[in-house]
């Protein structure tokens, strides 16, 4: 198999996955027929799962857009290194 058909389907994949990722976090965390209220650890876990599905989403795009523009040819300049306030003011 080709490796440029392997990516696709790769990407094909990972757009299916944002997808799902997208379903989870648009669930409401409370639902608002039920008297039963949420305790505080099991509130702070679901929000913290959603919002570890809508960080994971937007790192797929970007990994998504990153091989598609590489695919088509286009050099993408991305950083990896994150700069704090010292670093971007050291020059």
């Amino acid at each position: 198999m080709d490796s440029k058909i392997i990516k696709l389907q790769i990407i094909e994949a990972g757009e299916r996955a944002v997808i799902q990722l997208i379903k989870v976090a648009k669930e409401d965390i409370i639902k608002y027929d039920t008297e039963d209220e949420l305790a505080a650890d099991r509130l702070k876990n679901a929000a913290a799962t959603k919002k570890l599905c809508i960080m994971d989403a937007f790192e797929i795009i970007k990994k998504i857009d990153e091989e598609r523009a590489m695919l088509d040819g286009v050099d993408i300049k991305t950083t990896n290194t994150p700069k704090g306030f010292a670093e971007s003011r050291s020059k």
